[in-house]
């Protein structure tokens, strides 16, 4: 049984999301000094994420 596109983007959305809340929590626990740099990014990859599951069954 192999991967079809809506099992590959329902991953890569989640594999997103869990970069975005790793780079959060960098920026708040670990490097507070570039902490607005951090979350910026997390949260871009959480946009990402949420578009990625939003294509899921239309591409």
């Amino acid at each position: 049984m192999g991967m079809n596109k809506n099992t590959i983007f329902a991953w890569a959305s989640f594999f997103m999301l869990l970069i975005g809340i790793a780079l959060v929590l960098l920026g708040v626990l670990k490097y507070r000094d570039y902490a607005i740099g951090f979350s910026t990014v997390g949260i871009g990859f959480f946009v990402m994420s949420w578009a990625f599951n939003a294509l899921k069954g239309r591409v």
